[in-house]
């Protein structure tokens, strides 16, 4: 025990980050998908449905 101690005071320690975290480089495009789904109301919930019928109608004036 003592010399783990020991070692540790004279190399110090390291802490590194998980293994198999997404690797760097790769486009992130789930929340965009997710964002785009909320908003034309495909997702289900009435209440998007509603928002995406009153952009379609606000869209339309124009």
């Amino acid at each position: 025990m003592s010399m783990e101690i020991e070692k540790v005071i004279m190399t110090g320690m390291v802490f590194k980050g998980e293994k198999g975290n997404d690797p760097k480089g790769k486009p992130k495009v789930k929340t965009k998908a997710k964002k785009k789904a909320y908003i034309t109301g495909a997702h289900g919930s009435g209440a998007a449905k509603m928002k995406a019928d009153i952009r379609k109608k606000r869209a339309n004036r124009k």
